[in-house]
């Protein structure tokens, strides 16, 4: 490995981290001064900037000419933020869920994973579509904060925010543009780097897109998240995860479809399995965030176990490995079935005997 390229994948990693934890400090500042419930700001603020890298990643792919990698960052973030981020955070502490998620934005991240699904039957979003989702994410936002103001929107009791030191808002603000700033610089140097080296392995552009871009650009999910949680302020942290996910399907995904000329190309590949996957997952969401509106520290470990079993799958289909079929098998006829028939039991007790109360 080139030492540049290591020393670059390095500097991006500490520019996240360090952005990550300004901008949960200025997110979380701007929430009480504002009068906007956490939940809200890590749904709307907080997501969209953690989006940013997404963003800006999937617009050049499609104007440079690769979809498969714009496509592939989209999918790959989103899966990589529920199995993934979700998983590391939950795994640091349990995470509490409030109840505007559960009956709102991840029912909603479902619906909106479905149409995407659907839109994509074609093998293209066209530039149409695109505008209508892109729209959707304005009228998402509209609603949450409409919600917020009524004071509809549930914020998780026990965040800090009241014990936090008063600053002046153009102070917070600098500090929320500080974080998001280094955030996007440490995903671009981070994913340049990493594509770098996954290039000279002969990966995939569709792979690399899934899996290198994906994780690289969801690093400042990851990097908000666990400070977040650290924080104590848990609300924020699951609320950007869903909020980062309906953000890339409307308006990362949805962007890149209206300015590309022809709309984004969906391959075979995205279409008949990156798809499903990503709503299956937005999928089992509803479950979990449902069994005790909390997701806790052995959930965790089932969502990044099942990440690592998704990417490892990725990279023996790519490699055309002749441990694939053993691998597919396993997991279609027993991993799956056993976690599907391990959350309902668990909804089961769930629904005879509700939980109350912040998990220990």
């Amino acid at each position: 490995m080139d030492f540049a390229v290591a020393l670059w994948l390095v500097i991006g990693l500490v520019a996240l981290v360090g952005g990550a934890e300004l901008l949960v400090r200025g997110a979380a500042r701007i929430a009480l001064a504002t009068g906007l419930s956490p939940l809200v700001v890590g749904l709307t603020v907080v997501a969209l900037g953690t989006s940013a890298p997404e963003l800006a990643t999937s617009l050049g792919a499609a104007l440079q000419g690769s979809p498969d990698i714009a496509v592939g960052n989209v999918l790959g973030s989103n899966i990589a933020n529920v199995l993934l981020v979700l998983g590391i955070a939950a795994l640091v502490a349990p995470l509490v869920v409030a109840r505007q998620l559960i009956w709102l934005d991840a029912p909603l991240l479902v619906g909106i994973a479905g149409a995407v699904w659907l839109m994509s039957l074609d093998h293209r979003i066209g530039p149409i579509e695109g505008i209508a989702l892109v729209l959707g994410a304005a009228a998402y936002t509209v609603l949450l904060v409409w919600m917020s103001r009524r004071g509809q929107g549930i914020a998780e009791a026990g965040d800090d925010l009241d014990d936090m030191p008063k600053r002046p808002l153009w102070f917070n603000l600098l500090l929320f543009v500080a974080g998001l700033a280094l955030l996007v610089l440490g995903a671009r140097w981070l994913v340049q780097s990493a594509v770098t080296i996954a290039q000279s392995l002969g990966v995939s552009e569709l792979i690399i897109g899934l899996t290198v871009i994906a994780i690289g650009t969801s690093l400042p999910e990851i990097a908000t998240s666990i400070l977040a949680v650290a924080r104590g302020q848990r609300d924020l942290a699951a609320g950007n995860v869903i909020g980062s996910c309906i953000f890339n399907l409307l308006l990362v995904l949805g962007a890149t479809a209206a300015v590309a000329p022809d709309g984004v190309h969906i391959s075979n590949a995205a279409l008949h399995f990156d798809i499903p996957v990503m709503v299956a997952t937005a999928v089992a969401c509803l479950p979990i965030f449902f069994t005790g509106h909390y997701i806790a520290r052995w959930e965790g470990g089932l969502f990044l176990g099942y990440y690592i079993a998704y990417v490892a799958y990725l990279l023996l289909a790519n490699t055309h490995h002749a441990a694939l079929e053993t691998f597919s098998s396993v997991m279609l006829w027993f991993v799956i079935p056993l976690t599907a028939l391990t959350l309902l039991v668990v909804v089961s007790h769930a629904l005879r005997n509700p939980r109350n109360g912040a998990p220990r």
